[in-house]
C-alpha cells in the first residue's frame, strides 16, 4: 500500500507542485556519466537532492503549522471545559 500525504487546499510541495514520494526516492536512479569520467551525472543529482530538499522543508514547514493548529485547538478546548463544567459546589448540591 502506497502512503500519501493528505492535500492542503492552497499549499503545494516546492517541486513544483508533485508530491515527492518515499517510494520515488528509494527508487530513483541516475544516468551513468559520459566516456572518461567514472559514476553519475553530478547535475542530475543535484538537481534531485534540491528537489528532495525542497519537499522536506515543505513537509516539515507543514508539521509545525499542524503543531500550532493543534495546540490552539486544545487551548481553545480546555477554555471551554473550563467554562462550562460544573464546579464543586454544583457537584455536592449546593445552589
Amino acid at each position: 500500500m502506497v502512503h500519501r500525504p493528505p492535500s492542503v487546499p492552497g499549499r503545494l510541495p516546492v517541486s513544483g507542485g508533485r508530491v515527492l514520494w518515499p517510494s520515488q526516492v528509494r527508487s530513483q536512479r541516475f544516468r551513468l556519466v559520459g566516456f572518461g569520467r567514472r559514476g553519475v551525472d553530478p547535475e542530475e543529482v543535484a538537481a534531485f537532492l534540491d528537489r528532495v530538499a525542497g519537499d522536506l522543508a515543505w513537509a516539515y514547514g507543514e508539521v509545525a503549522s499542524l503543531r500550532e493548529q493543534n495546540a490552539r485547538i486544545k487551548d481553545a478546548l480546555r477554555s471551554w471545559q473550563s467554562r462550562h463544567a460544573p464546579t464543586a459546589r454544583d457537584l455536592a448540591g449546593y445552589r
